[in-house]
This record gives C-alpha cells, sequence and structure tokens, in this order.
C-alpha cells in the first residue's frame, strides 16, 4: 500500500503527539513505515528538518533520531530480560539506563532471568524499556498497548507524557484507546468494502 500526502518533522518541535487510528489492514502500519522511510509514499513528500527523508544524507540523520516498536519485538530469547536493553543501549554508545527502564517498567526483579519466560505483556513491557534506554527523541509505536494489562497501558500513557514534556515527538498507530493529551488524531478508513461479519449478525439478533 502506498499513500499521497506530506509529513513535515522538525528536529526543534515543540512535543507533538500523533494517534494514527483505523481498522485492521487500513495502513496504520504502512502510514508508520513511510514516516520510518522503510515505505515511500506515491506521492508527496516526508520532510524532516524541511529535507525529503528518501536522499540518502538526510535519511542517515534522521534515522539516527527515531525509535520505532513495531509488533515484533526483536527479543533473544537466550539472553537475559537486561541483556536485551543494554545490548540496544550499548549499540547507541550509552550506558546506565537499561536497569532503571526495567524497573520503571515493572521489569527489575526479573532482570536476571531469560526472556523465553516471559509473558506477552511483559514482552512487550521490554520493548518499552529499550524504548527509554535508547532515549531518542521521535518515537513511532505501532500498537504499542496490545498485550498490556490496565496498569502496562497507565505505564505506557505516562512514559508517553514524559516523553512529550521533554520534546519529544511520539506518533502512534492503534486500534486500542490510548489516553494522550492534546494528541492530533488520523482516523483512516477500512481499505476494502467492509462485510457483514458474525458479530454484526448476532447485535441485529439482540
Amino acid at each position: 500500500m502506498t499513500a499521497d500526502f506530506l509529513v513535515t518533522i522538525c528536529q526543534m518541535t515543540p512535543a507533538i503527539s500523533t494517534s494514527n487510528e483505523g481498522a485492521n489492514g487500513s495502513g496504520k502500519t504502512t502510514f508508520l513505515r513511510m514516516l520510518a522511510g522503510f515505505s515511500k509514499p506515491s506521492a508527496g513528500e516526508i520532510l524532516w528538518n524541511g529535507h525529503d527523508i528518501t536522499d540518502s544524507g538526510v535519511f542517515h540523520q534522521y534515522k539516527l533520531q527515531l525509535n520505532w516498536l513495531s509488533l515484533k519485538d526483536a527479543i533473544k530469547e537466550k539472553f537475559t530480560v537486561l541483556d536485551n536493553v543494554q545490548w540496544f543501549e550499548v549499540l547507541e554508545g550509552k550506558q546506565g539506563k537499561s536497569l532503571p527502564a526495567l524497573e520503571l517498567m515493572g521489569l527489575g526483579r526479573l532482570a536476571k532471568e531469560k526472556t523465553r519466560m516471559l509473558s506477552m505483556g511483559q514482552r512487550k513491557r521490554l520493548q518499552l524499556a529499550r524504548l527509554l534506554a535508547i532515549d531518542r527523541p521521535i518515537w513511532l509505536l505501532d500498537e504499542p498497548s496490545v498485550a498490556l494489562d490496565n496498569d502496562g497501558v497507565k505505564l505506557l500513557e505516562y512514559i508517553i507524557a514524559e516523553h512529550r514534556k521533554k520534546g519529544g515527538i511520539v506518533i502512534v498507530a492503534t486500534h486500542l484507546p490510548i489516553k494522550i493529551e492534546d494528541a492530533m488524531y488520523l482516523r483512516l478508513p477500512p481499505r476494502f468494502p467492509r462485510k457483514m461479519t458474525l458479530v454484526d449478525m448476532l447485535d441485529r439478533a439482540g
């Protein structure tokens, strides 16, 4: 899927949060992939500080600003929980944020455990801890609340709010409600005509 649009991202923009909502298959992930530079729009431009991110020189600098959270968690199951965060932190040339990030996300007591022991919700919390440890200004979050319990969603909302207070940019693709103050919403329509489902028939019967 491609799309026609213009998006401008400025490095010094005040705190921004955009929520990209839509049904399954409506193009939410594709939208994020275009913002990340993984896919190109069929027309229009995505600008960072006034420069097209598809330019190779611009993209090299732009990608260093991005923190991408995908449904694919990139967790190494033979590593410990702490190792799975520290490894990314070392790649960034940073240190000291991994354990505090895990503790904030409620995983401090599991830091030395192998990640294969984690539940789906704990794996998502681990992904969020990596966001905090890597500490880049632009967050692109694809369905970040999936698998989280109520407390996990509140933690997600908290770290988004704190990141924005520091001037960070957060763009979320979701079909589940996430409370984000003063967010701008882009609601994507279904890509294909919707057919009646079993749920619709049960509703009518009720």
